[in-house]
């Protein structure tokens, strides 16, 4: 999702840039100027007449900016590296394009200013800032040798430019920021919640067969156990939407916090069901000894057989209370795939051993 994103911006770029590309040379040639980075007579410039050297560099950049739409479009190279082409091609361009063309209504401040832009947009501060400066940095460098004694008249454009820059900057990096937040939210809820929800599914479906079986206080106990699991996920689930509201979030008591160390080893062979299950399994069994154990130590250990595979979770914490009932939330992903979870004995702390069966 993240690269779809990315590269769908960086094509958005490569179009706009390849406007500016045909705009910027029908500007000099409907309003020109006379250029004042170079020495006086180099370039000539009249109404509807471009100098053969600026309109060089500007059929160069028009072939540039279609290049870099091309291999955006069909994926020819990497983002990373075509961002990285493009952040110096685009200050280079910004810099012959001034040296060519510069003077009132020049557009080689709108090429700088694209730079900058284009770097803010791509979610990276420090190049961003990186960019500014090499922009802001050529520019000055050009005014300071070619015209020193009208340096506070240009000195306004490289203001504007810095703060263009620092808001790119700033702007790009709240929207990665703000990505990345939905990343995480959309992994979480596919992991976390909706996984749970099919676990409340199974659990309920347990139920109906158990009332049905005359079983009523085993029932009861389930429903127990539900009504604990569905609990707990409202509330991480209420503290997730606090959080994107930049409201307060009030820790749940139930939850220890991040002192337990864990130590997982784990080899897995065996179809993607099954190992899809083991892995959740492993980490609903780690947020539960992080929660409700209270332990230093933990340890989850996966290995297979030639007939099953057994996940087991052992921590240094309070233990399982007496006559309790493996996590439901385990126990119904172990039964989907006619495996089973059970607690065993150990001298400190809970034992938890998840047996799955191999196809």
């Amino acid at each position: 999702m993240h690269d779809r994103s990315q590269r769908r911006i960086e094509r958005s770029i490569a179009q706009c840039r390849v406007l500016l590309s045909i705009a910027a040379p029908l500007a000099v040639y409907l309003d020109p100027t006379i250029p004042i980075l170079v020495p006086e007579g180099a370039l000539s410039g009249a109404a509807f007449f471009i100098d053969p050297l600026a309109l060089g560099i500007m059929l160069l950049h028009l072939a540039y900016s279609f290049a870099l739409l091309a291999t955006v479009t069909r994926e020819w190279a990497p983002l990373e590296r075509i961002a990285a082409i493009a952040n110096f091609g685009d200050v280079l361009f910004g810099a012959l394009v001034a040296v060519v063309t510069e003077g009132t209504n020049s557009p080689f401040y709108t090429f700088f200013l694209f730079a900058v832009l284009a770097a803010g947009l791509r979610g990276s501060r420090r190049t961003t800032e990186i960019v500014t400066g090499v922009s802001l940095a050529l520019y000055v460098g050009l005014i300071l040798v070619a015209r020193p004694d009208g340096f506070g008249f240009y000195l306004t454009r490289t203001v504007y430019l810095a703060i263009t820059g620092y808001l790119a900057g700033f702007l790009g990096q709240q929207r990665r920021n703000l990505d990345s937040s939905l990343q995480d939210l959309t992994r979480s809820l596919h992991d976390g919640y909706a996984q749970a929800l099919a676990g409340v599914n199974l659990r309920v479906e347990t139920c109906r067969q158990l009332i049905r079986r005359g079983r009523a206080e085993d029932a009861f106990t389930e429903l127990t156990e539900l009504r604990m699991g569905v609990d707990r996920e409202y509330d991480e689930l209420r503290a997730v939407v606090r959080s994107l509201r930049g409201l307060e979030v009030t820790p749940s008591a139930a939850i220890a916090g991040d002192a337990t160390r864990f130590s997982v080893s784990a080899r897995l062979d065996a179809s993607l069901p099954i190992v899809e299950h083991a892995l959740q399994i492993m980490l609903e069994g780690a947020r539960n000894v992080s929660r409700h154990a209270r332990a230093r130590h933990a340890t989850i250990t996966a290995a297979a057989t030639s007939v099953q595979l057994v996940i087991e979770i052992q921590d240094d914490g309070v233990g399982f209370a007496a006559g309790a009932p493996p996590p439901w939330s385990i126990t119904s992903r172990a039964e989907e795939v006619g495996g089973r979870a059970s607690i065993r004995e150990r001298e400190v702390g809970g034992r938890l051993v998840v047996e799955l069966p191999l196809p």
